[in-house]
């Protein structure tokens, strides 16, 4: 019964973070990516782009991350209603659903701080 009153308190914080959280803005084309980097290694322009980069590199494997949390709990939803009863296989899809859970919520806090970070040093 713990496990569910966590479950349901760490999607209610999952929620309230999603809320704070800003929408992530699509990545340009590769083609003017690479356009982008000749003229300032040109010398023509900016410098000072590592915080943007890390920012999308951060963000693309936390979106993976998000994804592989989402297909779990998705998987062990699976696993408890085809567990006929089976208290171990209750217990292992239980368990399999809290830790997507947490690794989601873990994901989305990561999210959020790494874009304040970045966001806060510009």
């Amino acid at each position: 019964m713990n496990k569910i009153k966590l479950a349901v308190v760490s999607l209610v914080a999952l929620m309230g973070v999603v809320s704070f959280v800003p929408a992530y803005q699509a990545v340009a084309s590769p083609a003017s990516e690479i356009e982008t980097g000749v003229n300032q290694s040109g010398g023509s322009g900016g410098g000072g782009d590592l915080g943007k980069a890390i920012k999308i590199v951060v963000n693309i494997l936390l979106y993976i991350l998000g994804a592989i949390a989402v297909v779990m709990i998705v998987i062990g939803g699976i696993k408890y209603t085809t567990s006929n009863g089976d208290s171990s296989a209750i217990t292992s899809a239980k368990n399999t659903i809290l830790y997507s859970v947490v690794g989601l919520v873990v994901a989305i806090m990561a999210y959020a701080i790494v874009n304040f970070v970045v966001t806060a040093f510009k």
